[in-house]
C-alpha cells in the first residue's frame, strides 16, 4: 500500500477497522515492519463529548491521539481512564475559566458575535474594592464617629474592622489560590470549601448584605444631593420644626427610588458601561482623598475660615443668620440681629427671650483650628449621649437655665440618635465590607485565582492606611463640636469633611457624590451575579429561575430581584438604620470563611474577631441573621440538591470520625450506653431486589435512626464477574433503605459461597469502635421445602458464629407480616417470654420498639416460667421490683410448668423428626454418589481426548492423577448402595433418641403455654435456644425451633451476646 493510498484510507471516516499490512517503503520503516494500525473513526452523529476523567474533559475525537503506534501499547487498555501525559498537559494549558466537565456557573458562549469582557487585577478587583471601601461612611459618617467616640476609640474601631477584613482576605486567598475560581466569587469559594449547605446559607446572607449595601450607597447619594448640593429640590417640606425629620425621610424614599431605577437600567445595559463609569467615579474618589490630605497640610500654613457660633457652650445652627452676635451698633444705634429673632419673640430690645439666651454670651470660634492648634487633646476621648442631647463644647463656661423645655425649638445642634460604642461599630463596619466587590465579579476576571488575593489585600492595605490616618487627622484639625455635628449645621450646611479639604469643599461634595454612585453601581453589579451563581448551582430549588439571563450572560431576572430587595432598604430611608443591618448580613459568612485559613492561629483569631464584631454591632441583629442562615442551611440540607464538591467540612467530618472511632475503640462501652448496633443480613431475589423489605422497616422501628445500622447481603460468585451486579444490588438496597427510612450503611459483598460471605460480614463489618453488636435476620421459613440443606445449615452456622463472636442475634419469623413504618398498631401487647437470662436484651428491645409511633400504643407484658421448686408468688414480686428499678411499665405474669409425663404425641413427633433426618442423609449419600460418577466420566473423557492429540513421545509424568479411579468408584458405589438398604429397614424399627425426646417435650409444652397466653399478641419475643455443640443434630435443632414457634404470627427469637445490656443503677 502506497503512502497516498494510506492517506486516502485515513480520510475515510465512516467505520472503525483494524488494518494489518506489511510495509517495505522507507516512509513506513520508522513505524517498523508488520505494524498494527488501528484507525479510530467517528461514526456519523457520534460527537457527543463526555467526561471520562476527573481532571479533564475527554471526547471521542481526542482518543485518536492517545495511542500512536506500539510505543505505548502496554498501557492501551487503561488509556481511556488514564490519559497520556501529553494529552493531560494539553488540556490543562488550554483550560478555560469553567468548572471541569460541565459549565456549572457560566454558559460558555461560542456563538459568533458574543464576547465576554475579561478584566485584570487593577480594574477588576483593586478599583471596585477601593471604590466600595472608600464610600459613603468615609465622607458622611467618619468625622461624626471620630467626634462621638474620640480619637482613641475611633482608632480602635478602625483597627478592629480592618484587621477582621484583612484576616478574612487572607482566608479567602487560601481558597482562591487553591484552584480556578469561576463566577460566584465569595459564594463559590465558601460553597466549594465548606459544602453546599454552608455555601447556600452564607451565600444568600451575603447576597442580602450586598443588596442592602446598594441601598445604603443610594441613600448616601441622595443625602449628599438633598443636604449639600440642591437642598431646595426637596419634594416634601415640613411646616414645623418637628416634621423636618419625617419630611427628609420621605424625600429620601422618592429620590432613592428614582436613583435605583436609573442605576438598575445602567447595570442592565451591560457590565462594560459600569466599568467605564467606575473609572470616572474612582477618579473623583482619588481626587477627594488627595484634597483631604492637601487640606490637612494647608491647615499648618493657613487654616481655612469656617467660624462656628456658640451660645454659652452650645453649638448653633448658623445657616439662618450671618453674624454671631445678639445686637450690633450702627451709627450709635443698637439693632438686634437675625440670631436675636431666633431666640426672642420679636426684634425689639425689650422682647421676651429664651432664658438660656439671656444668661449666656455668644462667642465665635474657628471650626478648623488646624493641625498645630492642639485641639487633638480635646478630641481624644468620646462624648456619647442620648437622642436629643445638645452638642456642647467641652471646658467652655456657661450658665444653665432653669427651664429647658423649649430647647427643641431653638437652633441648637442636637444628637439625632442615641450614641454608644457598639452602635458606632455597626455603622462603621459596612465601610470595610467592600472587600468582596472584586471577588463577586470573578466570572468577569481574566485570572481570578491571582487577581482576587492580590487585588483585595492591596486594596485593604491602602484603605486601612487612609482610614487610620483620617481618624487621627480629623481629630487633630477639626473642632469637637463640628465633628459631632453630623450634617454640618454649624458650618452653614457644609459637609464637615469638606471644610477640611483644599482647594474647595465642593471637591469633596462632588467626589463623595460620585463615590456613592459608583459604589451603588458596583453593588447592583455584584449582587445579581452572586444570586445567579447560587441559582445555577441548583442547591435551592425555588431560586433556579434567577439563573437565566441575557445571551451574553447578564443576570436579568436576578437584577430585578436585587432591585426589589434594594427598594426595601431605600424605604427604610435612614442611613444609620440600614448600616447595622448591612453589618450583620455581611458578617455572617466571615466566621465561616476562616475555617479554610492557611494558619490555624489566624483562623481562630479571625473567627473570634468576626463573631465578636457581630454581637458588638447588634446582638439581636446577629441572632436574627444567624437564625436566618440556620434555616437556609436546614432547608438546603433537606430539600436542596445533593452536591459533592470536595468541601472542607467533609474533611473535618472525616477527622472527627477518625478521632471518635479511636476513642470508642479504647474502652468497651458501659452497660448504660449499650444499644443494639445492628448488622442486618438481607436476602436478595433473582432481580437483585430486597426480598424482605419489612426487615428494613423493623430495623427503622427498632433503631429510630440512632446508633449504627449496617445493611448487608452476599452474592455468590467472584467479584471479577459480579462486580457490576454487586454495585447494582447495593443501589437497590439503598433505594429500599430510603423507602423504608432506614438510616445506616449498605454493603454488598461477593463471595465464593453464601456461608463464607455472611461469616466475613459478621467478623469484619464496621470500623474500629463502630462495630455491630447484634445481628438481625429473617427466619428461613421454607427450609423444609428446600432442595438442599444449605439454607438451614447457613442459618445454624450464623447462630454459632454470632455466639462465638459474643454478638446478640435477632431472628424474625414471618417478617413479611410485620407492620410497615406507616402502620399504626392499635390496642395490643408486646409479649416477652423471659425463660433464661440473656443479659436483659429481652427487656430492652420492647422498650426501644415502643419509642416508635408504630408500637407506641402497645402494652408490654413479661412472662416468666416457674418450675415445681420455685415460689411463683415471690418470683412475681421480685420481677415487678426489678422492672420498677428499670423504670419499665409492664404487666408481669409467672407461668407454672409442672413436670409431666412425656406424651405419646411427643414420642411420635420426635420419631418422625429422626426418621426424616435419616432419610435426608440417605438422599445426600445418593446425591454424592451421582456427583462422583459424573466426576469420573468427565476426567476419563478429558484423558482420552488428550491421548488423541498428544504425540507419541509424551512421557508418563504428564498424566493426570485422578482422585477417583474406576475401581475405587465401583467399591464405593457398592458400599453406599448397601448402607441405604440397611437404613431403610431400620427406619421402621428405630427408636427415638431420649435427648431429642426431652427437647421435643420442652418445645411442645412451652409452645402450648405461649400460644395459650400470647396468640393474640402483636409481637412475641422468645429466648432462642442455642444450637447443638456437635453438627450431627443440626436438622433436629431447626425442628425444635419450628415447634417452639408453631401457631404464632409474629415472633422475634432473641439470643443474647453474653454481656449485661441493662442496669438498675443511674
Amino acid at each position: 500500500m502506497s503512502q497516498s493510498n494510506i492517506t486516502q484510507f485515513l480520510c475515510w471516516n465512516y467505520v472503525v477497522c483494524p488494518v494489518y499490512h506489511e510495509i517495505n517503503s522507507d516512509w513506513a520503516d520508522k513505524y517498523s515492519r508488520g505494524v498494527f494500525f488501528l484507525l479510530f473513526c467517528c461514526l456519523p452523529g457520534d460527537v457527543t463529548p463526555r467526561e471520562s476523567s476527573p481532571f479533564i474533559n475527554n471526547t471521542d475525537q481526542d482518543q485518536e491521539n492517545y495511542y500512536d503506534g506500539k510505543n505505548m501499547a502496554l498501557f492501551e487498555e487503561e488509556i481511556e481512564s488514564n490519559p497520556m501525559v501529553s494529552s493531560l498537559l494539553n488540556k490543562l494549558v488550554n483550560y478555560t475559566n469553567l468548572t471541569q466537565g460541565v459549565t456549572e456557573h457560566e454558559e460558555y458562549e461560542n456563538e459568533e458575535g458574543v464576547t465576554k469582557i475579561r478584566m485584570g487585577t487593577f480594574i477588576g478587583v483593586y478599583l471596585p474594592c477601593m471604590q466600595n471601601i472608600l464610600g459613603v461612611i468615609l465622607f458622611l459618617r467618619l468625622t461624626w464617629i471620630v467626634g462621638t467616640a474620640g480619637i482613641l476609640e475611633s482608632f480602635a474601631i478602625v483597627v478592629m474592622c480592618c484587621t477582621c477584613t484583612m484576616l478574612t482576605a487572607i482566608s479567602m486567598s487560601a481558597i482562591a489560590t487553591n484552584g480556578v475560581v469561576p463566577a460566584g466569587g465569595s459564594y463559590y469559594m465558601i460553597s466549594r470549601s465548606l459544602g453546599p449547605e454552608f455555601g447556600g446559607a452564607v451565600g444568600l446572607c451575603f447576597y442580602l448584605g450586598t443588596t442592602f449595601a446598594g441601598s445604603m450607597y443610594i441613600l448616601g447619594t441622595i443625602e449628599i444631593l438633598l443636604t449639600y448640593i440642591v437642598p431646595n429640590a426637596a419634594v416634601f417640606v415640613a411646616e414645623k420644626k418637628e416634621g423636618e425629620a419625617e419630611a427628609m425621610l420621605n424625600n429620601m424614599r422618592v429620590y432613592g427610588t428614582c436613583c435605583l431605577a436609573l442605576m438598575a437600567l445602567v447595570v442592565f445595559v451591560g457590565v462594560k458601561y459600569v466599568n467605564k463609569l467606575a473609572l470616572v467615579f474612582l477618579a473623583c474618589v482619588v481626587l477627594s482623598i488627595m484634597a483631604i490630605y492637601a487640606g490637612v497640610i494647608k491647615t499648618v500654613i493657613e487654616p481655612p475660615d469656617f467660624p462656628i457660633c456658640l451660645l454659652g457652650n452650645r453649638s448653633l445652627q448658623n445657616h439662618n443668620f450671618e453674624k454671631c452676635v445678639k445686637t450690633e451698633v450702627i451709627k450709635n444705634v443698637t439693632y438686634t440681629t437675625k440670631l436675636w429673632e431666633l431666640f426672642c419673640d420679636s426684634h425689639h430690645l425689650n422682647a421676651t427671650c429664651d432664658e438660656y439666651f439671656t444668661l449666656n454670651n455668644v462667642t465665635e470660634i474657628q471650626g478648623i483650628p488646624g493641625l498645630l492648634s492642639g485641639v487633638i487633646k480635646d478630641n481624644m476621648w468620646g462624648d456619647y449621649g442620648p437622642s436629643g442631647m445638645l452638642v456642647e463644647k467641652k471646658r467652655q463656661s456657661s450658665v444653665p437655665a432653669q427651664d429647658n423645655s423649649r430647647d427643641i425649638y431653638m437652633p441648637y445642634v442636637f444628637n439625632d440618635i442615641s450614641t454608644f460604642f457598639t452602635l458606632l461599630v455597626g455603622i462603621y463596619f459596612p465601610s470595610v465590607t467592600g472587600i468582596m466587590a472584586g471577588s463577586n465579579r470573578s466570572g468577569d476576571l481574566r485570572d481570578a485565582q491571582r487577581s482576587i488575593p492580590f487585588g483585595t489585600i492591596l486594596a485593604i492595605a491602602t484603605t486601612s492606611f487612609i482610614y487610620m490616618t483620617c481618624v487621627v487627622l480629623f481629630g487633630a484639625c477639626i473642632e469637637g463640636v463640628v465633628l459631632r455635628d453630623k450634617f454640618g449645621d454649624s458650618v452653614k450646611k457644609n459637609l464637615v469633611i469638606g471644610t477640611l479639604a483644599w482647594p474647595s469643599p465642593w471637591v469633596i461634595v462632588i467626589g463623595s457624590f460620585f463615590s456613592c454612585c459608583g459604589a451603588g453601581l458596583q453593588s447592583l453589579t455584584g449582587a445579581p451575579r452572586l444570586l445567579q451563581a447560587i441559582a445555577r448551582d441548583g442547591i435551592v430549588p425555588f431560586l433556579q429561575v434567577f439563573g437565566h439571563g441575557k445571551a451574553n450572560g447578564e443576570p436579568t431576572w436576578a437584577l430585578l430581584m436585587t432591585a426589589g430587595i434594594c427598594e426595601i432598604g431605600i424605604l427604610i430611608a435612614s442611613l444609620d438604620a440600614v448600616a447595622p443591618i448591612l453589618s450583620i448580613s455581611l458578617s455572617v459568612w466571615k466566621p465561616i470563611s476562616h475555617f479554610y485559613s492557611s494558619s490555624p492561629t489566624l483562623s481562630f483569631l479571625g473567627m473570634s474577631l468576626c463573631v465578636s464584631l457581630m454581637f458588638i454591632s447588634s446582638w439581636y441583629y446577629a441572632l436574627v441573621a444567624m437564625s436566618i442562615a440556620g434555616c437556609i442551611y436546614k432547608y438546603i440540607e433537606y430539600r436542596g440538591a445533593e452536591k459533592e464538591w470536595g468541601d472542607g467540612i467533609r474533611g473535618l467530618s472525616l477527622n472527627a470520625a477518625r478521632y471518635a472511632l479511636i476513642r470508642l475503640e479504647e474502652v468497651q462501652p458501659h452497660t448504660k450506653n449499650w444499644r443494639p448496633q445492628l448488622l442486618v443480613l438481607l436476602k436478595l431475589d433473582s432481580d437483585l431486589g430486597v426480598k424482605h423489605p419489612r426487615l428494613l422497616s423493623f430495623t427503622t422501628q427498632l433503631k429510630a435512626g440512632k446508633g449504627l445500622t449496617i445493611v448487608s447481603s452476599v452474592l455468590e460468585g467472584t467479584y471479577m464477574t459480579l462486580g457490576a451486579e454487586a454495585k447494582s444490588a447495593e443501589q437497590n438496597v439503598k433505594s429500599a433503605m430510603h423507602a423504608e427510612r432506614t438510616k445506616g450503611f449498605c454493603h454488598v459483598v461477593v463471595s465464593s459461597n453464601l456461608r463464607d460471605g455472611f461469616s466475613h460480614l459478621i467478623q469484619s463489618a464496621g470500623l474500629g469502635g463502630m462495630k455491630h453488636n447484634a445481628v438481625l435476620m429473617a427466619w428461613p421459613g421454607a427450609w423444609k421445602q428446600a432442595e438442599d440443606s444449605y439454607p438451614w445449615k447457613n442459618f445454624i452456622e450464623t447462630v454459632r458464629e454470632t455466639t462465638s463472636a459474643h454478638q446478640a442475634l435477632l431472628v424474625a419469623k414471618n417478617i413479611d407480616k410485620f407492620p410497615s413504618s406507616e402502620d399504626r398498631l392499635g390496642e395490643g401487647t408486646i409479649d416477652v417470654w423471659w425463660i433464661v437470662h440473656d443479659g436483659g436484651l429481652l427487656m430492652l428491645l420492647p422498650f426501644l420498639l415502643r419509642q416508635h409511633k408504630v408500637w407506641r400504643k402497645c402494652k408490654m407484658r413479661i412472662f416468666t416460667v416457674a418450675q415445681m421448686d420455685d415460689n411463683s408468688i415471690q418470683m412475681k414480686k421480685d420481677l415487678q421490683m426489678f422492672l420498677y428499678h428499670l423504670r419499665l411499665n409492664a404487666v408481669v405474669e409467672v407461668v407454672e410448668m409442672h413436670d409431666s409425663d412425656i406424651a405419646a404425641f411427643t414420642y411420635e413427633k420426635t420419631l418422625v423428626m429422626e426418621q426424616r433426618s435419616q432419610m435426608l442423609k440417605q438422599m445426600q449419600l445418593s446425591r454424592n454418589e451421582r456427583e462422583r460418577e459424573a466426576q469420573l466420566i468427565t476426567k476419563l473423557g478429558t484423558k482420552s481426548h488428550g491421548n488423541l492429540n498428544d504425540n507419541a513421545t509424551a512421557t508418563p509424568d504428564h498424566r493426570v492423577h485422578m482422585t477417583w479411579t474406576k475401581d475405587k468408584l465401583i467399591t464405593e458405589k457398592n458400599r453406599n448402595r448397601s448402607e441405604p438398604n440397611v437404613g431403610v429397614k431400620d427406619l421402621f424399627n428405630m427408636k427415638p433418641n431420649q435427648s431429642n425426646v426431652r427437647r421435643m417435650h420442652t418445645a411442645v409444652k412451652l409452645n402450648e403455654v405461649v400460644v395459650n397466653k400470647s396468640q393474640g399478641a402483636q409481637l412475641v419475643l422468645l429466648n432462642m435456644p442455642g444450637p447443638p455443640k456437635t453438627k450431627g443434630g443440626d436438622e433436629n435443632y431447626m425442628e425444635f425451633l419450628e415447634v417452639l414457634m408453631d401457631g404464632l404470627d409474629r415472633v422475634l427469637l432473641v439470643r443474647g451476646g453474653g454481656r449485661e445490656v441493662i442496669t438498675i443503677y443511674s
